[in-house]
């Protein structure tokens, strides 16, 4: 049914989506070996293999989002290179859709691939797999943060995780509130902005910042991906937000929907003495570590204890304890690694076709270390996409309790 659909929205489609050249190619199928005597051939261990086949994590590079990259990578330390495909988008995506196109479709001629993470699934995402459904419409498919329109997505993918954006929109500026913000400034651009999410977040925080007493400020930065590029939006950052404190004080809570802002919001925040209440991917690593100079030892729960400690000790040094906070697990990662172990069910027969949200809470509460994590559909025009799975958790702010003595 799935390849029905996705062909339907082909025919649709006015974009030549020819291939490009090089991406990290998924492996041609081996040839069959010739036929060896019973006595020489080796023992059977399919049956100890986790499971049956491969799983493809398609992330952005390093320097777009650390967190995506590295929840790939602690899959493929779990499970070694020949069970886990680590695939990477191009760097500027926005430019490269037929390179994002021919990625998807070499991960699809590989028949051992049984399953396809994508995270995050950048505009283009659509495209690039309505031509993997060309040929294969046997994978179970995720999608990690998309900014496609929400229907085309639920079209496409067996799940969806997306933090909540819309619960967001009262969360946020609640949470800057409570650590005594008056004013709440808001950077984006048009290209975010025409994420149908994105926008409707950024109106919920303008009209919870009227109910609960905050002045909305709607900021415009550059877009990273546009001619000045990563560096040239993040000096622009660090030099508004200063003029920004001067102009309303430092009981200013400032947001940003992209992640390459968040560290030097961060550092701009933390020099100005204002009110961050949390990055656009909530985690303790998203911008945190390197805006502060506290240096990462890992991701696992103690290396996130002790970069949690060490943020709270630059904090506590300013005086700015109870004016930060963020989630206390890096969600980026938690869909990663949660949407890897459910596929994995998935291919072992542990769980069907239809979503099973008990066993996807209770892999993302593991992850979190007990800390309860819920999920709801996303709804739209009275319509439940019960595969779109909107996250929520509650706030870590930071306070002299999270120092390690």
């Amino acid at each position: 049914m799935k390849k029905i659909i996705s062909m339907l929205l082909v025919l649709l489609m006015v974009l030549s989506m020819a291939a490009c050249s090089q991406q990290t190619q998924a492996p041609a199928p081996a040839e069959k070996p010739a036929e060896t005597p019973a006595a020489d051939k080796p023992a059977e261990t399919k049956t100890d293999e986790p499971f049956e086949g491969k799983i493809a994590i398609v992330t952005n590079t390093l320097s777009q989002n650390e967190e995506e990259y590295r929840s790939a990578q602690q899959m493929v330390e779990k499970y070694g290179e020949n069970k886990i495909m680590h695939v990477l988008w191009p760097d500027n995506f926005m430019t490269e859709q037929e390179q994002m196109i021919s990625t998807v479709t070499k991960i699809g001629s590989d028949p051992d691939v049984k399953a396809l993470i994508i995270n995050q699934a950048v505009p283009g995402t659509n495209a690039a797999v309505d031509k993997l459904l060309e040929s294969r419409d046997d994978m179970f498919i995720v999608y990690c943060t998309p900014q496609e329109n929400p229907p085309d997505v639920a079209a496409r993918a067996d799940l969806i995780l997306q933090p909540d954006e819309l619960g967001m929109g009262k969360t946020i500026p609640e949470q800057a509130k409570a650590m005594g913000a008056k004013t709440f400034v808001h950077y984006s651009f048009p290209r975010h902005m025409s994420v149908v999410l994105l926008a409707a977040r950024r109106d919920l925080m303008i009209e919870t910042c009227k109910e609960i007493g905050i002045e909305f400020v709607d900021a415009t930065a550059p877009d990273p991906t546009g001619d000045s590029g990563v560096p040239g939006a993040q000096q622009f950052i660090l030099e508004d937000v200063p003029k920004m404190v001067e102009k309303y004080g430092k009981d200013t809570a400032f947001f940003s929907t992209n992640c390459a802002m968040q560290t030097p919001l961060i550092k701009a925040c933390y020099d100005a003495g204002a009110i961050y209440p949390q990055p656009c991917c909530p985690s303790p690593y998203h911008g945190y570590p390197s805006a502060l100079g506290i240096e990462s030892t890992g991701y696992s729960v103690d290396a996130m204890a002790n970069v949690i400690s060490e943020t709270a000790k630059k904090l506590q040094e300013k005086g700015l304890l109870g004016r930060f906070s963020t989630w206390p697990v890096p969600v980026a990662m938690m869909n990663t690694v949660a949407s890897t172990e459910y596929a994995v069910k998935w291919i072992n027969g542990e769980v069907g076709d239809e979503l099973d949200t008990n066993v996807l809470e209770e892999l993302m509460t593991e992850y979190a270390n007990g800390i309860a994590v819920t999920t709801t559909p996303y709804s739209e025009n009275g319509q439940e996409f019960s595969t779109f799975r909107l996250t929520m958790m509650d706030f870590l702010t930071y306070a002299e309790s999270d120092i390690i003595k």
